[in-house]
């Protein structure tokens, strides 16, 4: 790869961690490449996109986004990397501890999820656990539903009460 493919790569990446604020690096190293291809899929399935990168471009993409707090994840940039990009925060942990069932590959280097850092392979169940913001909507409309139902369930019974003790 020359200077200028260089160049232009740092560019593409730069601009792919601008447009997003989730984002998740992961070591695939050990996979066989049946293994990854299956991971592919698997993201792909899950509306993820997934990519090798070669960490000395991706460190100096981090450097330059817009971000500052993606420059955090540079020391995580060690070996080989995967860089798993996602509209919904919780669906690359889920991929990877249900990818994982089978051995100890892949594992998580680091993630980026709403402007928070996550370093290690040990905040992988804490990221798989985050609502997505359809979940936090639907708590949110079963929360406020609850007491609107046990009024018209109230009513419902005072009714049939009143209809029993008429008859």
């Amino acid at each position: 790869m020359n200077k200028q493919e260089k160049t232009q790569e740092i560019d593409r990446l730069l601009s792919i961690l601008n447009a997003n604020n989730k984002i998740y690096l992961a070591d695939c190293s050990s996979l066989s490449v049946e293994k990854v291809n299956q991971l592919r899929r698997s993201c792909y399935d899950k509306k993820v996109s997934m990519s090798v990168v070669k960490n000395t471009l991706l460190a100096k993409a981090l450097e330059r986004a817009n971000d500052s707090n993606l420059a955090q994840l540079i020391p995580a940039l060690k070996g080989q990397t995967a860089l798993i990009l996602t509209e919904t925060s919780n669906v690359p942990a889920k991929l990877i501890k249900e990818f994982r069932k089978g051995g100890d590959k892949p594992q998580l280097k680091a993630a980026y999820v709403e402007d928070m850092i996550f370093i290690g392979d040990d905040k992988l169940d804490a990221l798989a656990g985050l609502k997505s913001k359809n979940e936090l909507i639907g708590d949110i409309i079963g929360l406020l539903q609850s007491p609107i139902q046990r009024v018209i369930g109230g009513l419902e019974n005072k009714t049939k009460g009143g209809e029993e003790a008429a008859a």
